[in-house]
């Protein structure tokens, strides 16, 4: 008697934030094309944009649904917990999904913190020339600069990523930064290492994609005259390999990676069910 066909695995919608900046949507896509690659044969995968960038996240569900789609994984492109995650991304799904007949979508948690993106920041200044053995790093002092955010919890999860950071991998310090809504900047940050003593700065840009607020990070490092900036950590094996993992996580579907390092910080889960 032949065996029932597996029920399909739910398809896969990467819910970026959108620029004005069109490098923006060049390095999503980029990334986009990574992850499709990591998944098992026949995922559905669309890119869907918060704003400025199209698809909207309502387009790309509505094209997955089009093509025969009931079930999806929606996995924020996201680095931190704020308000983009808690409360723009949960209302486009629920509204979305309300007029597609039949359809169910599950939102997956933020990217960040997790150790895989740590080890991604540790690849991007391995690229600027800045991660060297024991002995630099232990005169070598970075900016963990991120976008910055309104919401308390996403920027004291920053600072402690930074702490974490710093206790594990032999940096002589590691210190966050901001380019918006929180201080210090990224120019203050390398000044104050400086002045603390530390030789040699580099910064680190915890950002997904370039834009206005990277580049703003840039300009504050070259501001300081840091030693070394990092490049965003768009398309890192890294992060590719986290956004599979995040929609193994939900799909009921086994990790088709290799085991990543845990310590993640899961987020509450949003179910939308039309």
């Amino acid at each position: 008697m032949p065996r029932p066909s597996p029920a399909p695995r739910p398809a896969l919608l990467l819910v970026a934030h959108g620029s004005r900046d069109p490098r923006h949507a060049t390095t999503v896509g980029a990334l986009a094309a990574r992850v499709r690659r990591l998944l098992p044969d026949g995922v559905p995968t669309e890119v869907g944009y918060l704003d400025f960038d199209s698809p909207s996240v309502p387009g790309a569900l509505a094209r997955l649904h089009a093509g025969g789609v009931r079930e999806v994984v929606a996995v924020p492109l996201l680095l931190s917990r704020a308000f983009h995650a808690k409360s723009d991304i949960p209302q486009a799904l629920r509204e979305s999904a309300a007029g597609l007949p039949g359809m169910t979508v599950r939102q997956a948690p933020v990217l960040g913190p997790h150790p895989l993106l740590v080890a991604a920041l540790e690849r991007r200044l391995r690229t600027a020339g800045a991660a060297g053995g024991a002995r630099q790093r232990a005169s070598t002092g970075i900016v963990l600069a991120s976008a910055g955010s309104t919401d308390p919890e996403a920027i004291a999860v920053i600072a402690e990523i930074a702490r974490e950071w710093r206790r594990t991998a032999g940096w002589c310090a590691v210190r966050p930064a901001f380019a918006s809504a929180a201080l210090p900047r990224t120019a203050d940050a390398v000044r104050a290492l400086r002045a603390d003593g530390v030789r040699q700065v580099a910064v680190a840009p915890y950002v997904l994609a370039p834009g206005f607020l990277p580049d703003r990070i840039a300009a504050g490092a070259r501001e300081a005259g840091a030693d070394a900036l990092a490049p965003v950590l768009g398309t890192a094996e890294e992060v590719a390999r986290l956004t599979v993992l995040r929609y193994a996580e939900l799909s009921g579907s086994p990790e088709p990676l290799a085991p990543v390092p845990s310590g993640g910080c899961p987020s509450p889960l949003t179910a939308v069910r039309a």
